[in-house]
């Protein structure tokens, strides 16, 4: 009998990568990345994304060399955490 080859791929079997993020309070950094903000937030990156093309989110980017940076002091104040 011939051996089946059988071939992985993301359909069925999908992989979540976990990127590990320190907690908020622990956050020494002036601003941070899109994928960290939107962990922070509970959001997904889209959603940021699209606070950031319509200026209109609870928080506002900073534009570094046309990457987005994210206020800590932003988003601890949209979550209640400033003090």
């Amino acid at each position: 009998m011939p051996q089946q080859n059988t071939i992985t791929t993301e359909a069925n079997c999908p992989q979540q990568v976990a990127q590990a993020f320190i907690p908020l309070e622990q956050v020494t950094r002036p601003t941070v990345s899109t994928a960290a903000a939107a962990y922070y937030l509970d959001r997904k990156m889209q959603t940021l994304h699209i606070w950031a093309c319509k200026e209109n989110g609870p928080v506002r980017p900073v534009r570094v060399h046309g990457r987005l940076a994210w206020p800590v002091a932003e988003i601890k104040r949209v979550l209640g955490m400033e003090g």
